[in-house]
């Protein structure tokens, strides 16, 4: 049997966005797998509930998202770049019994965000567009005009935040929108205006919509959301509902006007829980259905009513699992886990049942559906069989161990296929980010750790103090700027654990980890020469300037309670960089050129100290790349990034007869490898991916 390689990430298929139909026989969800290099396919696919294999629902062209059916069910509803010769997608709708997608806007900014009026008539989305795309006309239809916005030149800046993602507001803001569906010539109305964001558009009737607006004070500078009402029948916004603190207000409205949204404290807030509060506009009376549990929402599900609109379904980590819980609406009981094991990334409620996608520990994810109550589920599909009926694949073990301060932090170990515990194997430390997150078995990670334990290391990662799913105690314990010290105690006290073993080789351990994982990367090595290794990607090195060119800057002011003009020493002296004289592990560095979460100068005053103090080092910098690259960049980014990890590690390993990486340039990685390359790379054991080459023709 194979093991698991780099490139097959581009077998690998991704499911994404569960929908379940109105008549609750149907889950639509989103099958998306690498089409070439540089891009994705994703297309709309359809299964059964009784049984029966999925099939395709949505043409293989572009990149569709978002499936909705209709109230009734007649129809589903997508966003799609389908036909586009650029990346805006467009809102579609198709017939469900058969028939061809009808291409409802042609806008500007894109369409993000749908929602279905309860009657079906219409269609409420956001899109992101200018004054003067407003003032155009632009933002409701471009009458088949191929516009393609300039690149400003210069780029004139007055947002305090003005670049995210991968990209530049360039006075873009978002804005609601509602597609009528009646006919052909149905228009396309905005709600909303002014230079302000406005967020999930929700529905509460046919004629009502509830939305999101940052407009208090200055946007960028707090988490105040209000939650408007706006009346279509009046055409105009009717007041503001509430207000709430958070980075997205997370809205479900149910059909008798009482609002549920998302609250974070905006008092430290990137230290608190978010926990879901219930407002009854008629009375004026707020619940908090999630207070008697201590964990926080996590992002990855809508807040949703059940059939009956009395309890709330929502989504947390939990302990190294991502589950879905109900809680009634008027808080009186304690929430209970519907769906507990696993790694759930996106689910919805229908009329007598949850669809989920769940990842574990033997496969990346796939579709599965439980009744209300959670007491049955049933796996739907096998997305990736083929795949994994060809691939060892490894069972992680779970371990609970003592960080020298008293407390409890879980972990998980991961053997190689071909395990021998008679056999001595070199160690690989995986370090998550955030810090405020909580990684699990599976979830984005699985085809990292299981690449890692095929190419024959023990595999070691955790959730140190300052992760989510332990309660906010455990989430808060970095506060006061301790970013490093805790982490730190908890990781290599997981690390002395894991060496004792007698098949794991305590002189040849590795580290690696990304975002906050590449500040304790970094980090572990200013502070010990323990690792023979390290890889540390997209990492936050030097705090003043990560504040002054980050769009978190919040992150500093909550978790360090200070700024650099109150207190520069002191987050110099919380920064890996000024360690970076104390580091003698081979390091090396990733990165993305449009890393605008974690700006690339960071990396690159790390690099210059590294290479004047002598270390081993060399930076690897993404092109077209953002924060998010090893989740979602181009795939052959995707593939060259695990490579580089790999073949850094092996290089320096007294188990892998591999050359280091600094001496063979780019030998052995897939994009640049011959027929020469594949036969070394067979000799030296460098990628293990020579026979998958061969097979893909060299991708």
């Amino acid at each position: 049997m194979e093991t698991v390689r780099a490139c097959d990430y581009h077998d690998i298929v991704q499911v994404e966005a569960p929908r379940v139909s109105p008549d609750g026989e149907r889950v639509a969800f989103v099958r998306k797998v690498p089409a070439a290099d540089d891009e994705y396919e994703a297309a709309i696919h359809v299964v059964p509930v009784g049984g029966g294999s999925p099939r395709q629902f949505t043409v293989s062209e572009g990149v569709d998202s978002q499936p909705r059916w209709s109230p009734s069910g007649d129809r589903l509803a997508f966003v799609s770049t389908r036909g586009a010769d650029d990346d805006r997608p467009q809102l579609w709708v198709m017939p469900t019994d058969g028939g061809e997608a009808r291409q409802v806007t042609d806008v500007v900014g894109g369409v993000s965000q749908i929602a279905w009026s309860p009657d079906g008539n219409r269609i409420a989305f956001v899109q992101q567009v200018t004054a003067e795309d407003r003032e155009e006309g632009r933002d409701t239809g471009l009458d088949g005009e191929d516009f393609e916005p300039e690149e400003p030149d210069p780029r004139v800046i007055d947002r305090m935040v003005y670049r995210a993602g991968e990209r530049y507001f360039d006075g873009k803001r978002s804005h609601v929108y509602v597609a009528g569906l009646q006919g052909e010539d149905d228009e396309i109305r905005r709600l909303t205006d002014g230079d302000y964001d406005h967020v999930e558009p929700e529905w509460t009737d046919e004629t009502t919509l509830y939305y999101g607006a940052r407009r208090t004070g200055d946007p960028d500078d707090n988490i105040v959301i209000d939650v408007a009402e706006y009346d279509l029948d009046a055409d105009e916004e009717t007041g503001t509902v509430t207000q709430t603190t958070g980075w997205t207000p997370m809205l479900a409205a149910a059909s008798d006007g009482r609002l549920a949204y998302a609250y974070t404290p905006e008092e430290n807030a990137t230290l608190r829980q978010t926990e879901i509060e219930v407002l009854d506009p008629e009375t004026g009376e707020v619940t908090t259905p999630t207070e008697s549990l201590d964990r926080t929402l996590a992002m990855g599900m809508a807040v949703q009513w059940g059939p009956d609109e009395e309890s709330l379904y929502f989504l947390t980590p939990d302990e190294g699992d991502y589950a879905v819980w109900r809680a009634p609406a008027d808080a009186s009981a304690d929430p209970e886990r519907v769906v507990g094991e696993g790694h759930v990334g996106d689910a919805t409620v229908g009329e007598d049942k949850v669809a989920f996608v769940r990842s574990e520990w033997d496969h990346p994810g796939d579709v599965f559906v439980s009744t209300l109550g959670g007491a049955e589920s049933r796996r739907l599909t096998r997305i990736n069989s083929d795949y994994l009926d060809e691939r060892a694949v490894s069972r992680p073990e779970e371990i609970r161990f003592e960080n020298g301060s008293g407390g409890e932090i879980q972990g998980w170990v991961l053997t190689p296929p071909d395990f021998d515990s008679d056999e001595e194997y070199p160690l690989a430390v995986e370090i998550h980010g955030g810090p405020h997150a909580m990684w699990s078995t599976s979830g984005t990670m699985w085809h990292e750790f299981q690449l890692l334990a095929a190419r024959g290391y023990v595999v070691f990662w955790s959730n140190p103090r300052g992760s989510t799913g332990y309660g906010e105690e455990f989430m808060a314990a970095l506060e006061g700027g301790q970013w490093g010290p805790p982490a730190y105690e908890d990781v290599m006290a997981g690390v002395d654990e894991v060496a004792e073993r007698d098949y794991v080789d305590e002189d040849n351990m590795f580290v690696t980890g990304g975002s906050y994982g590449g500040y304790m990367t970094t980090w572990i090595v200013g502070h010990t020469d323990r690792f023979s290794g390290a890889v540390s990607q997209r990492g936050v090195y030097e705090l003043n300037s990560f504040y002054g060119s980050t769009d978190a800057f919040k992150l500093i002011e909550w978790d360090f309670d200070t700024t650099p003009s109150e207190d520069a020493e002191f987050l110099w002296e919380q920064s890996p960089t000024a360690y970076a004289d104390e580091v003698d592990t081979p390091t090396l560095l990733v990165h993305a050129d449009d890393d605008f979460r974690v700006p690339v100068n960071n990396a690159e005053m790390l690099y210059l100290l590294y290479k004047k103090n002598g270390v081993e080092t060399r930076l690897v910098r993404y092109p077209r790349e953002g924060h998010e690259l090893s989740r979602s960049g181009e795939p052959a980014h995707v593939v060259d990034r695990l490579e580089r990890i790999v073949r850094w590690f092996d290089g320096y390993s007294d188990h892998h007869d591999a050359p280091r990486a600094l001496e063979r340039g780019d030998e052995g990685l897939s994009a640049s490898e011959t027929e020469d390359d594949d036969a070394e790379d067979g000799e030296d054991g460098e990628d293990g991916d020579a026979n998958r080459d061969e097979e893909t023709g060299g991708e």
